[in-house]
């Protein structure tokens, strides 16, 4: 397929899918409740950890976490008593158990008594806001999301970081939805320091095989160099937005057109 086909192939699946009608089936589904921005933050950046396996286990192991937190997470975040979080031990999702939610909560508490925000953590070195792509970013976040004395080494496993060459799939998906903003209705845009154009692509089994299918990557392993590939050649489709493609890859692969 040559370029010109290929691009409007892309940007037309990515119109297509694109759309708040895919909401309904996606974790974003469930940051998608709130409309404050630090209900928005919490359950998405959870629903994005929570993300691997079937999307309806997905959906309702989120779902159930918004429920233990009295269906408003920042303000449970916020004034909960030690006595609520008892509440947490029984919780589970795959690998993720009561003593990774345990921490997720006393970071979150401890983050929000000082800021108003989640992007200041993903801000850490400051010249993430200027770099290239969200790679110190990541970095930046994964050692201040470790670095409590409390932090549970068992933990370390659901905060991928590009320094241990991970594709970091779920975190650049979280990302995705906190940064992009297009007036679509899907991803949200409630950050303003990091830029769609730093963004890197998530790739995960449906985004791997089209990508690979189309020509656009040709690294063999799903690492983080992959995903910088897959990102550099999605740029010269859209150089502003090159996640943008995530909705045409994913669309393509979970909906069996590739």
């Amino acid at each position: 397929m040559d370029f010109s086909s290929l691009a409007d192939l892309l940007n037309a699946k990515a119109d297509q899918y694109n759309r708040p009608s895919f909401i309904e089936r996606d974790p974003i589904s469930i940051p998608h409740r709130f409309s404050r921005k630090q209900d928005i933050e919490i359950m998405g950046f959870w629903s994005a950890m929570l993300a691997w396996g079937q999307r309806p286990v997905i959906l309702k192991k989120s779902a159930e976490l918004v429920t233990l937190m009295d269906g408003a997470p920042y303000d449970f975040i916020r004034n909960h008593e030690e006595t609520d979080l008892k509440r947490f031990l029984s919780f589970k999702h795959r690998t993720f158990n009561a003593t990774d939610a345990l921490y997720f909560l006393h970071f979150f508490h401890q983050y929000y008594q000082q800021h108003d925000s989640l992007e200041e953590a993903f801000l850490s070195n400051p010249a993430s806001a200027s770099a290239e792509t969200v790679e110190s970013a990541l970095i930046g976040f994964h050692d201040r999301f470790c670095c409590d004395p409390f932090f549970p080494d068992r933990t370390r496993k659901h905060i991928a970081t590009p320094a241990r060459n991970s594709s970091c799939k779920r975190l650049l998906m979280f990302l995705r939805w906190m940064v992009r903003r297009d007036g679509q209705g899907v991803d949200f845009g409630v950050w303003t320091r990091l830029r769609p154009e730093q963004l890197v692509m998530p790739i995960d089994v449906h985004v791997n095989r089209v990508a690979r299918k189309l020509g656009l990557l040709t690294r063999p392993q799903t690492d983080w160099k992959a995903a910088i590939e897959l990102t550099q050649t999605l740029r010269q489709f859209d150089a502003n937005d090159p996640v943008r493609y995530d909705f045409a890859l994913f669309g393509l692969g979970v909906e069996g057109e590739m």
